[in-house]
């Protein structure tokens, strides 16, 4: 195994998941006040899951989205 291609992969994909993720969760959070949903005072359960099938990976991340 290459350590140095497979951390700049590594990186690359969390990159990719971060900047995914926060305009996802941006755009359903806007959404949902634009709507009347939500308040924009609350705080959302989030979750998290990384699924890699070929090491059998399968993780959970649990936090909290606050909007103030």
């Amino acid at each position: 195994m290459n350590e140095e291609t497979f951390n700049l992969s590594v990186r690359k994909f969390l990159k990719m998941v971060g900047v995914n993720s926060q305009l996802e969760i941006e755009r359903a959070v806007n959404t949902a006040v634009a709507s009347g949903a939500a308040s924009g005072t609350e705080s959302f359960p989030a979750r998290m899951t990384l699924h890699i099938v070929g090491v059998d990976l399968h993780v959970d991340f649990d936090g909290e989205i606050k909007l103030e």
